[in-house]
């Protein structure tokens, strides 16, 4: 067997294809790593710069600032007791707190979650045992 039947009984064509597109896949790579060259030149010569960079980025997203406690006054806090208790008059008693929550930042609150922990602490919501909250008589 001689000429194009060889080619046709052994796949001639499909190979030469596969071989066509693997070098014009290859050069299309090659010229895209030759035209995005100078960025890797750029930063091989400010590589001391870039890893300071780098290592300054990694170590402020670890470390956090201390965290500050504002204090509030007595008339601050009674305020913000007669707000939550109102919240709650609204709701259904016993209340779920996630609901609670909800209404708390729906009404544009400031930091209701740790507010509401503070009312728990001291003891203005009060847990029934049954997974629900009352507010305080």
């Amino acid at each position: 067997m001689l000429g194009f039947e060889a080619i046709i009984a052994h796949n001639g064509f499909a190979m030469a294809a596969l071989g066509i597109s693997i070098v014009f896949s290859g050069l299309a790579v090659l010229s895209f790593a030759i035209s995005r060259l100078y960025k890797a030149l750029v930063l091989w010569d400010n590589r001391h710069e870039t890893v300071k960079r780098i290592r300054n980025t990694l170590t402020s997203s670890r470390v956090r600032g201390p965290r500050i406690i504002v204090e509030r006054s007595d008339e601050d806090q009674e305020e913000t007791v007669r707000l939550y208790h109102m919240l709650a008059d609204t709701l259904e008693k016993p209340f779920a707190l996630p609901a609670f929550l909800e209404l708390a930042v729906n009404r544009g609150l400031c930091h209701p979650y740790s507010t509401v922990n503070d009312l728990i602490k001291q003891g203005y919501i009060q847990p029934d045992g049954k997974g629900f909250y009352c507010w305080k008589c």
